[in-house]
């Protein structure tokens, strides 16, 4: 049995007969008292000090009271362990009991890496509601399409109506403007009604700078000596303070897997999780969130920008235990291919076929050489790493916030490209993940946005501003054109999805359904197994994927070229001979009407395999008839 609602030590833990329990750490401070506000009016509480600079104490007060920790005396402050604020992050807090929702998913087991096919949204911006209950009215609309598991942007309260989610504060608190923690409670809950898992990004490196109470209890939570471009980094590793530290953020993980029954989390930005103890932070939250699933399985992913492969090893091999690592280098590298822009981060890739197929091959791309963008050797080997374990995507939240407009990668290069690509990416062996609406092809932007105070707000424009001048063309249209797009409301409302191009959208629908039937249901796809498959350039920008299967299953092909059309004459690439006394099939034209392409030719009899331009074809072996 895993860590249960009641077992958190933090924060107000509601007991029986109208009573709570509170718990928070402040080592530097002489008294501690529960600031109440209700029908009998403004009441202190005292706290007792126990050991370490904990204070606690249990009172008579109500599930639903809200109150704030008063500080030897002076200002009063939200509990930094606050299960909810209704308020927003300045507000008081409110005492919440986890255990009163009835769960109806006690047959749920969890989800494994194998098989997944993940789907990144934000709560606020994926539906006009932008509420929990408007995520769980569109679930079956990603089952449908053969989404496995949706990813939530981080959810901890933010101040103002909008942010996308990771300068939050308050981690133990669903923000209120989504709803309240019931509400995410019943979005999972018909989630895995529906057989999806539901996994949340957490960010644990840095807090926001509005509404972050944390120094008032303990400047230990932060360590400045470690440097951070988001913001003061946390402290797992600097003196005394560490050990309580480490506990706050491992209790999070811990509460966000016990008391909401999520199937995993997304560790955000690992590499500033700076710890030189000997038992590193990332494993020891991966490890005790696991302890929290009791006998789910879960599946806990990590962002790593230098794709550490000790993320994704085995803690009995000494790594951290990770069920999955984000790789950038996909991305990077599909998107010059697609835009013919290597700038900034992306100026080390080309975009070429053999980046692409070296990627797919072996599950990145930097695996030690020289990286000129960092001025250092990058990465570290991750072509053993089994491909269920490695995260690949075309679209994200970061790299389309990333850009000067937030554009969608179809708008820029084009539809036949983008089928092409996605029939390629979505079979490959690797775990997939979408961005919201990249199913139905959402021609809306994603954009970063926030909305703080008018002090505040003009720092951050500047701050974002500056990060997007390392694209030497969005700078030059921002100096020169004077281009400079918002990052408040109106940034918030065009990033929400126009949910009439999914009726609409039904080619690219069906492209994306297909696919993930092919790689849910075809066995040689299904396996996710990197040793069957091998590769070769054809051209500059095409190439040839082969899957091996048994004799039964047969093999298949995945023919990519995003450029223009070759010919397979002369032919010398083993790779595109049938086995023998079999030949070729076509399974899946990325160009075929029914997508919302121009047609595709047939396959001719006499075994030659003409590529068209901009386009993947997808081939299986079947046996061959004789006239």
């Amino acid at each position: 049995m895993g860590i249960t609602p009641a077992s958190l030590s933090l924060g107000a833990q509601p007991l029986d007969e109208g009573r709570t329990r509170f718990r928070v750490w402040a080592p530097r401070r002489r008294t501690v008292e529960v600031l109440l506000s209700d029908p009998q009016g403004v009441r202190a509480l005292p706290l007792q000090e126990e050991s370490h600079g904990y204070f606690a104490g249990t009172h008579a007060v109500a599930v639903g009271t809200r109150y704030k920790y008063r500080l030897d005396g002076g200002d009063a402050f939200p509990d930094p362990c606050s299960r909810f604020q209704p308020e927003g992050p300045h507000g008081p807090s409110q005492v919440v009991d986890p255990s009163r929702f009835a769960w109806t998913d006690a047959s749920w087991k969890g989800i494994e890496a194998h098989g997944q096919v993940l789907y990144e949204l934000h709560v606020g911006t994926f539906t006009p509601e932008g509420t929990y209950a408007g995520v769980a009215s569109k679930l079956a609309l990603l089952k449908d399409v053969g989404v496995t598991t949706v990813e939530l942007m981080p959810l901890n309260t933010f101040p103002g109506h909008h942010n996308w989610g990771y300068d939050g504060v308050s981690l133990f608190a669903p923000c209120t403007v989504y709803g309240d923690p019931d509400d995410l409670r019943r979005m999972v809950d018909e989630a895995h009604r529906l057989g999806l898992g539901v996994i949340l990004d957490v960010v644990y490196n840095h807090l926001g700078p509005d509404g972050n109470y944390l120094a008032q209890f303990s400047k230990g939570y932060f360590n400045s000596k470690h440097p951070n471009e988001w913001g003061d980094p946390t402290n797992f590793d600097d003196g005394e303070d560490a050990g309580a530290s480490r506990d706050f953020f491992i209790q999070n993980a811990a509460h966000w897997i016990a008391e909401y029954h999520l199937d995993g989390l997304r560790l955000d930005a690992t590499q500033s999780l700076y710890d030189a103890s000997p038992r590193n932070i990332v494993g020891e939250l991966i490890s005790r969130s696991r302890e929290a699933a009791g006998g789910r399985r879960i599946l806990l992913i990590a962002e790593n920008e230098p794709q550490d492969v000790n993320i994704v090893t085995p803690p009995e091999a000494r790594g951290q235990g990770a069920d999955g690592l984000w790789v950038d280098d996909f991305h990077h590298s599909a998107r010059v291919a697609m835009t013919g822009h290597p700038e900034a981060y992306l100026t080390d890739y080309q975009g070429t076929a053999q980046e692409l197929l070296s990627c797919a091959l072996r599950n990145s791309l930097y695996q030690g050489q020289y990286y000129r963008w960092q001025k250092k050797k990058r990465g570290s080997p991750l072509g053993r790493v089994p491909a269920e374990r490695v995260v690949f995507y075309l679209q994200n939240h970061d790299q389309l916030a990333n850009t000067l407009r937030g554009d969608r990668l179809q708008l820029l290069a084009g539809m036949p490209r983008m089928r092409a690509l996605t029939a390629f990416f979505l079979l490959l062996p690797q775990t997939p993940m979408l961005f919201m609406g990249q199913e139905f092809f959402a021609s809306t932007p994603f954009h970063y946005f926030v909305d703080h105070d008018d002090k505040l707000q003009p720092l951050v424009q500047k701050g974002r501003d500056d990060f997007l001048a390392q694209f030497a063309s969005a700078r030059q249209a921002m100096e020169e054109d004077g281009f400079h797009l918002p990052i408040g409301e109106e940034a918030f409302r065009r990033s929400k999805l126009d949910w009439s191009e999914h009726a609409r959208n039904t080619e690219a629908l069906a492209l994306h359904r297909n696919l993930l039937r092919l790689r849910r249901e075809d066995p040689v796809f299904a396996a996710q197994d990197l040793t069957r498959v091998a590769g070769a350039v054809l051209g500059p920008q095409a190439l040839v994927l082969r899957y091996s299967g048994s004799e039964q299953e047969g093999d298949r092909l995945v023919l990519l070229n995003l450029g223009t059309g070759l010919d397979s004459e002369p032919c010398p690439e083993p790779l595109l001979a049938p086995p023998s006394g079999k030949r070729w099939r076509l399974l899946l034209s990325s160009d075929q009407a029914r997508y919302g392409g121009m047609g595709s030719p047939p396959i001719p009899e006499d075994g030659r395999l003409p590529l068209p331009g901009q386009t993947a074809l997808v081939l299986t072996s079947e046996e061959e008839t004789t006239a």
